[in-house]
């Protein structure tokens, strides 16, 4: 609680105190005894509705509250005057606690950045800011300390907390030549970490970037709140100066009583209803508290804009390499026509030795065994074919089929899609090699929650050959693809996908950040995997996965489909109760009591409908 919350707290149980005990000594001919409870409360508000006037800005929650209230004890309801003004106050304390606890959550999130790192020089370590670190300096991060500048380990082995950067809870084991990114968090051992970037660009800096962006731009609901305001006070206003003064002239006229008490206290009445407080506190209030929950669990959106668009999210269109796939080669089978699976790679493996293509690789690193050099002569690089060595005395040849022409061999394979690698030795055929980009594990999973959360359909766009794209489609449960188009034809594809959504309707891009820039600009909604270090996610995203978990997409529309809910059931909520009790107040059924619900207390469960959003998970 806040020093200000504390101040309000305070004064709102002496002046419970005080109107308790006024109320039962019953001192209604002391009636200015009254205005000390509703001074210490109310002043506040009085001032600010002043300054309201003066500014020619009146048509706020405290000039209403400040003209009913004081209109009630004028007219000799002391009691109902001063409890109105206690009620207001203590749901403007709850309103105040429930937005600063949501923007403690907001800011426990972006409260990352480390005031010093440990720099290592020729003297010794020293404690600098981190925005004087240049790239390519070596700097020492301890056990409990936050990563504050991205780089790569050079010395030492940890475990890291990633749960910041990634959403993800287990910690992660780091080793000399892994990459570090900041906002992570040391658990154990002492790490030197040789920085890539500079401070301002490292990953917590645009996580930081993408929040302070997400909370200063409006939504369409919060502009809608803004307008509505501006039209809804000012006639509110009219309607309680016709109730007061008009309608008890019109019934005179009809020959009933002059009374002016009675219809001034229903328009007193229908000014504390009024008060719009439950939609300007709960609307952006919903949105600040969706916002960080997506962002706790990993999920960055750039604005409130992006959390309507996501929630009317009907297609979804995905890149395939480093998206639905994992972007890297790797040995998918070993099929031996001779000998054991064992000897086939130790032919290969030895054979493509020196090679550092990553077909080469993949079998390198599949080869579990170690790879004894002294074994290799006469090693000679076939171009556009493949390699062939002497391994251990025999003739090794390793390559396409071309290569195995050469040798006099007919290779027996079926017509698999992926890199097929071919081994002869000695003039026999040993087998083949299959090796491809495989498909994510969770990806044909990721893809059956998008349609449980309301995802129509889904598609993929690649540079690849249809043949390699069919059997990715078909594995995923991808409803359609289209495959060998260039940068420029993405954006095209995407162009007439969505040209074809219903209108109210959104197309979401999902790439990885790289070389999907163009695309996830042209979007509805651009997703970056995993690429929150990429300038181009940053640029072109509208949200930023910061793991490469794809089930996280779904997640993201759930969490910004249930702030929506609760957001719409507030506007609805709101405004009928708002409505329904105007017209009982203008009828008389409704005394001042139950105007302090409908303001005070509406607002009050539109705030609690909207802090529920803080605690979402898709």
């Amino acid at each position: 609680m806040t020093l200000k919350q504390k101040k309000l707290l305070l004064r709102i149980c002496i002046a419970a105190v005080i109107t308790v005990t006024l109320f039962f000594l019953n001192v209604e001919a002391f009636w200015f005894l009254w205005l000390v409870p509703y001074l210490i409360l109310g002043i506040d508000v009085i001032y600010k509705a002043f300054c309201s006037v003066m500014s020619a800005q009146m048509f706020d929650e405290n000039f209403l509250m400040s003209l009913a209230t004081l209109g009630a004890i004028v007219l000799g309801e002391y009691t109902e005057g001063v409890a109105v003004m206690l009620f207001y106050q203590t749901g403007e304390l709850f309103q105040s606690l429930a937005i600063h606890k949501s923007r403690k959550n907001i800011s426990s999130l972006m409260d990352v950045c480390p005031e010093k790192v440990n720099l290592i020089t020729d003297d010794g370590c020293v404690e600098v800011s981190p925005d004087s670190v240049e790239v390519g300096s070596l700097i020492l991060l301890k056990a409990g300390e936050r990563c504050a500048i991205d780089g790569v380990v050079v010395e030492g082995e940890s475990t890291l907390d990633t749960s910041f950067i990634t959403g993800e809870s287990l910690p992660r084991d780091i080793f000399a030549g892994d990459e570090i990114v900041s906002g992570c968090i040391n658990l154990s051992g002492v790490l030197k970490i040789r920085t890539s970037k500079e401070f301002g660009k490292s990953a917590v800096n645009r996580i930081l970037e993408i929040m302070e962006g997400a909370l200063a731009k409006k939504s369409r609901f919060e502009r809608f709140v803004t307008r509505f305001s501006k039209v809804y006070t000012p006639v509110v206003c009219a309607l309680a100066f016709v109730i007061a003064w008009v309608v008890p002239i019109i019934n005179f006229v009809s020959g009933n009583p002059l009374q002016f008490d009675v219809w001034i206290y229903r328009a007193l009445n229908f000014l504390v209803i009024s008060c719009p407080c439950a939609l300007v506190v709960s609307i952006p209030l919903g949105f600040f508290a969706g916002l960080g929950a997506a962002s706790r669990s990993g999920i960055l959106i750039k604005n409130s804009q992006t959390v309507e668009k996501l929630d009317r999210v009907k297609i979804v269109v995905f890149d395939k390499t480093g998206t639905l796939t994992c972007g890297k080669l790797k040995v998918e089978k070993v099929v031996c026509q001779k000998g054991r699976e064992e000897e086939l790679l130790f032919y290969a493996s030895h054979t493509e030795i020196y090679s550092s293509h990553p077909i080469s690789q993949s079998i390198k690193d599949f080869y579990q065994a170690e790879i004894d050099a002294s074994i290799v002569k006469d090693l000679v690089e076939r171009s556009g074919k493949g390699v062939s060595a002497v391994v251990n005395g025999h003739k090794a040849f390793v390559g396409n089929e071309k290569l195995m022409q050469e040798c006099g061999v007919v290779p027996d394979f079926s017509d698999e899609y992926g890199c097929i690698v071919h081994v002869c030795v000695d003039g026999e055929y040993f087998g083949y090699i299959l090796i491809r980009d495989s498909v994510k594990d969770n990806a044909q999973q990721s893809i059956s929650m998008l349609k449980k959360a309301g995802v129509l359909k889904t598609c993929m766009l690649t540079g690849d050959r249809k043949e390699a794209a069919e059997p990715i489609a078909r594995k995923t449960g991808i409803d359609g693809f289209y495959a060998s188009l260039l940068p420029e034809e993405k954006v095209e594809w995407i162009e007439k996908i969505k040209s074809k959504t219903k209108k109210g309707t959104f197309c979401a891009y999902v790439g990885d950040g790289i070389n999907d820039a163009p695309v996830l600009a042209t979007s509805d909604v651009g997703i970056a995997m995993g690429a929150l270090g990429t300038d181009a996610a940053i640029e072109s995203a509208y949200v930023v996965v910061t793991d490469d978990n794809l089930e996280k997409i779904s997640a993201g529309i759930k969490i910004c489909q249930k702030t929506m809910s609760a957001i719409r059931a507030n506007i609805v909520f709101s405004i009928a109760v708002k409505v329904l009790f105007l017209i009982f107040s203008a009828l008389g059924y409704v005394n001042m009591w139950f105007a302090v619900f409908a303001d005070v207390g509406v607002m009050i469960i539109a705030v609690l409908n909207s802090l529920r959003c803080l605690y979402l998970k898709g």
